[in-house]
This record gives C-alpha cells, structure tokens and sequence, in this order.
C-alpha cells in the first residue's frame, strides 16, 4: 500500500514531468502562496520563497501567525513559538506531514 506521501510524488511527477525532492515542493507552495506564478525569480527570491513555504506549513501547527502582505506582495508571519529541539528525521516527518495536509487543504490529494 503506498504511503500519502508516495501517491503526493506521483500526482506532482505526473503534473510537472519530473520527481521533486522537498526543495522543490517547498519552493511550488512558495509560488503558490505569493501568487506570483510566472515571474523569474533571483536566488535570494528562491530562498524567501521556501521560507514562505515553511511559515505556510507550519501556522496550521500553531507556530506562526499570519501578518498580511508587504506593498510588493510578499506574505509576513510573525513568530508564536519557536519548535522544538528536534532532530532531522523528525524535522523531516513534520515537514512531510505538514506538506501532505497542505495539498489535502488545496484538494490535491
């Protein structure tokens, strides 16, 4: 039986034409939620924008709050409570959750 995750990776290969590692997952709900789907973006955009992503990700768990939108159309969250010590594998499961309820909430899985 395949995992959420596994179904996840195939729905976005089959979108996209190609695999996508959690960088490039991060850095589509980056896209997604600044909306600004068709811009080029430099390196340190790139780096916001998976920024964007994981503050996205992470408020539904309680640790951030969103603030609203900057004049350029840039999403801002403030800081509830920092996470916890956590070591990598479980920093990666609460990513991996948190991306799969995201695209759950925005009925792609």
């Amino acid at each position: 039986m395949k995992s959420d995750w596994d179904i996840l990776q195939e729905k976005l290969k089959q979108r996209f034409g190609h695999e996508m590692d959690i960088a490039d997952i991060l850095f589509l709900i980056g896209l997604q939620e600044l909306g600004k789907l068709h811009k080029k973006f430099k390196k340190d955009d790139k780096v916001n924008l998976m920024h964007v992503a994981v503050c996205t990700l992470l408020e539904s768990y309680g640790y951030y709050t969103f603030e609203g939108r900057d004049p350029d159309g840039w999403p801002h969250w403030k800081l509830n409570e920092l996470l916890p010590a956590i070591d990598a594998k479980q920093q990666n499961k609460l990513i991996h959750e948190a991306v799969i309820d995201y695209f759950r909430k925005h009925e792609f899985l």
